[in-house]
């Protein structure tokens, strides 16, 4: 896509919906909590068994945080205040739960299970600080888990995918992943991450059963409930939002691009959203407008590129909504992914807070609050 219609994209995207003169900056950051590469050591291996793992930057980078990740992060949230006093923030989209590969494997692949995320951090190194991390970051006001989702997995095609004994996910499965796509580059379909991703009633009904348990589990491990989701790669039938809205969940996260199953087919179609858009349960749809993703490419000015699309948003009197997945934050698999998405963030934060100095921090709930009560 070229950078004028990106430009234009954005601008009719920023001109509609729900506005505000308040410079307000929102940034979301999905996959906590999740697994994904295991360790360095299946990294090497797969990858000396042929897979691209060190094309995608996912599989290159990503993996459950640990104690360093959030040290870390939370150093660069801590490290500038907005107009009101109050440290940038980050709505820590979360996934609560992983397979038990354990007990996957005694049932001979043939039965899911799964485990809460806080119980595999357990056989995780250097994970035993993580917990409390979160809590911390509750109390501080810097990091605050919303739902992200029970697994970020599609349960039921990984499970057929497993009992055909399809090669790269029994490969991925003794390192205790979902898989690796075979051929580099990262692919929800292909690697069973839309866990909303299927179009039958009965898959449908299927994930209503996990949003409410994975509702709970949420509730249950972070002391609260959950006013806003995001359904994993911006996938999910429309017909879950109802079960959402049942269980507490006010404001639905996203881009403008909602990836809806098709029905009739095994593909997808295309469902437009804007800031402040309200369906007929009543939530409210909230649509992010600026990237800062660095680990997906090292080459690319991400803070001059953010800050103008922040520019942007501010120009139109939109909030900027800013996704910054927690990969650019993980740093178990390369340090120095880590390093420089952390070092970039605090870069960012400093730009932000010097060119916008009346800025004010929110995470997406303390947003969606202000645009239910404006409605």
């Amino acid at each position: 896509m070229s950078q004028l219609t990106s430009s234009i994209k954005l601008n009719i995207q920023n001109s509609i919906g729900w506005k505000t003169r308040r410079k307000i900056a929102i940034i979301e950051s999905d996959d906590w909590g999740s697994i994904r590469m295991a360790s360095k050591e299946a990294y090497n291996y797969l990858l000396k068994k042929g897979y691209k793992v060190d094309e995608c930057s996912y599989n290159r980078n990503d993996a459950l945080e640990c104690n360093e990740d959030m040290e870390m992060l939370f150093g660069a949230l801590s490290s500038v205040k907005d107009m009101h006093g109050s440290h940038a923030k980050i709505t820590a989209n979360t996934i609560v739960a992983n397979p038990d590969f354990n007990k996957i494997r005694d049932s001979d692949y043939q039965q899911y299970y799964y485990e809460p995320f806080t119980e595999t951090l357990k056989r995780y190194p250097n994970h035993d600080k993580v917990l409390e991390f979160y809590k911390e970051g509750i109390a501080a006001n810097i990091f605050i888990p919303q739902f992200h989702g029970r697994e970020h997995l599609n349960v039921l095609n990984w499970m057929n995918a497993l009992g055909a004994a399809k090669k790269e996910v029994k490969d991925a499965f003794e390192f205790e992943m979902f898989t690796i796509h075979a051929h580099g580059l990262s692919s929800c379909r292909k690697e069973y991450l839309q866990a909303f991703g299927g179009y039958s009633t009965q898959e449908i009904e299927g994930y209503k059963s996990k949003l409410i348990t994975g509702i709970d589990l949420f509730r249950n491990l972070m002391g609260y409930e959950s006013p806003s989701f995001i359904a994993p790669c911006y996938t999910w039938p429309t017909e879950i939002e109802e079960t959402l809205k049942s269980c507490g969940i006010h404001y639905i996260q996203g881009t403008r691009v909602q990836r809806v199953p098709s029905k009739t087919s095994k593909g997808f179609k295309k469902q437009y959203h804007y800031l402040g858009q309200r369906n007929k349960h009543g939530q409210f749809y909230l649509v992010r407008n600026a990237f800062f993703e660095p680990s997906s490419d090292p080459h690319k000015d991400w803070i001059n590129s953010c800050m103008g699309e922040i520019d942007n948003a501010f120009f139109w009197n939109k909030p900027a909504i800013i996704s910054s997945h927690r990969v650019n934050y993980i740093g178990g698999i390369n340090s120095s992914n880590r390093s420089t998405g952390v070092k970039l963030l605090r870069q960012l934060l400093s730009n932000l807070i010097k060119k916008h100095p009346s800025v004010e921090f929110m995470t997406s709930d303390q947003l969606g609050d202000l645009i239910s009560q404006s409605a």
